[in-house]
Formats: C-alpha cells, structure tokens, sequence
C-alpha cells in the first residue's frame, strides 16, 4: 500500500484536516505505529522515522516526542546512483557535514561482440571508480554514525557501504527514490529521512493516497 512522508511539523494538521474529511479517528498502539480509524471506516498508520516501533501514548502529540527522541543522535543519509552521489552527516535535524559529488559512467550500449565486452569493462571499472570515491568521502563525513537513510539505486548504495570501513553503518528505513543526487536532492532527502511514515486509506476507495 503507498505510503507518503509526513513532516513532523505537519503532523497535527495533517491529523485534524484527515479529522475534518472523515471524522475525529479512534487512536491506538498496535504493531509499533500510532493507528487511528475513522467513524466512515478510514484509517491510518503512522510510523516513527529510521524503521524505529512506536510503544508509546495513543497520542497525536506524543508520536511528536518519539520523532524528537529518536532523532537526537548523529545519523547520516547516503544516496548513490551510477550518476553520482551525495552524503550528509546530521545532529539534532540539521546537517553539519556533507559531500556531493558526481562521477561520469556510461550508459548501456546496443553494439555487440568484443566492442560490447570492452565497453562493459569500461562501464564498470567506471562505476567501481565512482563507488570507491563515494566511499571514502561517506567514511568521512560519516565517521562515528551507526544509521543512515539510504536511496537511490539498491546496488549501488550496497557497493559502496561494502567498504570495510563503513562496516559499522546500518541501513534504515524509509528507503528514498531519488534521482542523480545534487544539492538540492539531498536536503529534500533529509527532510523525508526525517518525516514521519504515513499510511492512509479513504473508506471505499481501492488506493490508498494522503488524507
């Protein structure tokens, strides 16, 4: 089921318009997320940022404080695609250290026979270049970080976190589809890193969309 990213700024107001549209929701603790239903049958499920369970009050406000608590250690966002890469390092929701940078790899050709074998060569000797600069400038900024948010292409982000170096770096949730990483592509990351996991569902409908 879809989910969309809730800033916690946002999140009181988002509960009262889903209020407003679909009656005040019933709130519960269930399954490590703050769950509320709706007098129409509507419902949603909100989850605490880096994949953390919820066990707290059946509160609006009080998810707030667990999103506070959850995020005052230093945590990092790693996004990497074959076009680049970008890494940041966060205290207390602001970033104080951060690298972008982007790495030029070849796109996939049609030409055949040794012509594509040596540019497959070419394109992942490219690649492993690119992933190895990424590395160590994530060795950098991330030192002494143990979460990151990650995104962008599953492998490559894989390739690079396979550095015994950044052995002690954990990957946590929401996953972020992002396209090359630029500047402004990684504060919008850590925003979303950031954001409150919404799940929502309007009674009769078959998708579920934001409230």
């Amino acid at each position: 089921m879809p989910e969309v990213l809730v800033p916690p700024a946002r999140w009181p107001r988002w509960v009262t318009n889903f209020a407003a549209s679909h009656g005040e929701p019933t709130l519960r603790v269930d399954g490590g997320v703050l769950r509320g239903t709706a007098p129409d049958g509507s419902w949603f499920s909100a989850g605490l940022p880096f994949s953390r369970s919820y066990a707290g009050p059946a509160e609006v406000d009080a998810l707030l404080v667990a999103v506070a608590a959850g995020t005052s250690a230093p945590w990092g966002v790693l996004l990497v695609r074959k076009g680049g890469f970008a890494v940041a390092r966060v205290e207390a929701g602001a970033v104080v250290a951060s690298k972008v940078g982007q790495r030029h790899v070849q796109g996939r050709t049609k030409a055949g026979g040794q012509s594509q074998q040596r540019f497959a060569r070419r394109r992942a000797n490219q690649a492993r270049v690119a992933y190895e600069a990424a590395a160590d400038h994530a060795v950098r900024v991330l030192a002494g970080v143990g979460e990151v948010v990650a995104g962008g292409d599953r492998g490559a982000v894989d390739e690079v976190l396979a550095d015994p170096r950044l052995g002690a770096v954990g990957v946590v949730g929401p996953w972020l589809a992002v396209p090359d990483p630029r500047r402004g592509v990684l504060d919008r990351a850590v925003a979303d890193a950031q954001s409150l996991v919404v799940t929502v569902e309007n009674a009769g409908q078959a998708t579920a969309r934001g409230g």
